[in-house]
């Protein structure tokens, strides 16, 4: 199984980043996918999630209104739209897939994860 990240990058506040997380290896339909991510000595926390269907999702309250979770099932990718970037969205952002990933808000016990990618924000 394997959880292909990419999109991270340096950006200044207000820009905008497009986070893709292509997925492979078995079948996910019984699973939720979402980004966690971890900034330099905070606790990991889950950013987005939604379910393999599409028809759930979840935003962390820090980014609600500015990040999208979106899913191509065709494509089997999800993706986080993120706008309107702030500092403080600077971390290591990871994929991660997991039947219980709506329930696991740090991160804990997750069955996949995903290479992180950086994202920077300038002030």
């Amino acid at each position: 199984v394997q959880l292909q990240a990419s999109g991270g990058g340096l950006v200044q506040a207000g820009g905008s980043l497009r986070l893709s997380c292509a997925a492979s290896g078995r079948t996910f339909n019984s699973y939720s996918l979402g980004w966690f991510r971890q900034a330099a000595g905070k606790e990991r926390e889950l950013v987005a999630a939604i379910t393999w269907s599409g028809g759930s999702r979840f935003h962390a309250d820090s980014v609600k209104g500015r990040f999208t979770i979106a899913i191509d099932n065709a494509k089997d990718t999800v993706y986080l739209q993120m706008e309107s970037l702030k500092p403080e969205d600077t971390a290591v952002y990871y994929c991660a897939a997991d039947p219980r990933l709506f329930i696991r808000p740090i991160g804990r016990g997750i069955e996949y994860w995903g290479q992180g990618t950086q994202v920077t924000v300038s002030s």
